[in-house]
């Protein structure tokens, strides 16, 4: 009995730790048709980032990898020391050379039992716009998130170039990413992957509210709409869970850090199926 393809996903492998490379070597798909979305975070270093992707590539039909803030880290031990918008491209090259498909590529369609869905991976970046109450710019939140001892390392390590800052980065790739997605047959839902989460709900429930900073833009709070999402794939925080949003099904699929993991007990990466209860149709 033949058995439909299935969409998985992950995110947040993280595998600089010895454990979550463990957990890398022992994903399989169910069927040699299913296909595996990867919403960023796999590591910081371009040999790890290869190697985890090029072994899930061997395994699953299809591999489609949406960057997350780790893999654009300039760290001091990579011997890949590009920083900024030429970093990014370099792994979109990576991708390519193992045949895993990335926001730079035409988004595949995905036929599973219901229905077909295009497979969009998105990459946006943040603005500061997810601000803490009685903030009204990026300089005053800031303050406010040093002065409750929270700042996010990408301050130190996630370089914008050749843009001035990041905000003015994530505003080319939202112009980009909107010129793509409004090109996608207006007949198909879509499946949304991106590593920050489009709207800000995830982040309400953040043990320090003032990271929501780092975590994505208000100017993508409707996308979920506008682009017909059959259901909506993200990563960052490290809370695995479901909410749904306008109808709309948002997933978190991280795996996050040991520390985070081992207390849930999991004995090994988790994949979810995104496309189920019929979301496709």
């Amino acid at each position: 009995m033949s058995t439909a393809p299935r969409l998985l996903a992950t995110s947040d492998l993280h595998v600089t730790y010895r454990q979550n490379r463990d957990f890398v070597e022992a994903i399989h798909p169910h069927s040699p048709d299913d296909w595996l979305i990867v919403a960023g975070d796999v590591a910081e270093k371009f040999d790890d980032v290869e190697w985890a992707l090029g072994v899930l590539r061997g395994r699953f039909a299809k591999v489609v990898w949406s960057p997350g803030n780790h893999e654009l880290w300039t760290t001091k031990d990579d011997p890949a020391q590009s920083r900024g918008e030429v970093r990014y491209k370099q792994l979109v090259e990576l991708c390519r050379s193992i045949d895993v498909l990335t926001p730079e590529d035409e988004f595949a369609v995905f036929e599973g039992a219901g229905g077909p869905v295009a497979v969009a991976p998105l990459f946006t970046l943040y603005d500061y716009t997810f601000r803490p109450a009685g903030t009204t710019d990026k300089a005053s939140a800031l303050a406010v998130a040093q002065e409750a001892g929270v700042i996010c390392t990408d301050e130190y390590f996630l370089h914008p170039d050749p843009y001035p800052n990041r905000e003015a980065w994530c505003a080319a790739r939202l112009e980009e990413t909107e010129r793509r997605l409004l090109a996608v047959d207006p007949s198909l839902r879509t499946v949304l992957i991106n590593h920050w989460p489009l709207v800000r709900d995830p982040t309400f429930i953040l043990r320090y509210p003032e990271f929501a900073l780092w975590c994505g833009t208000e100017r993508t709070a409707d996308w979920h709409l506008r682009f017909r999402a059959a259901v909506m794939v993200y990563g960052h925080l490290h809370i695995p869970r479901t909410i749904r949003k306008d109808g709309v099904r948002f997933d978190e699929v991280s795996l996050g850090y040991p520390r985070e993991w081992q207390p849930r007990g999991w004995t090994k990466a988790p994949l979810l199926d995104v496309l189920r209860e019929g979301d496709a149709r």
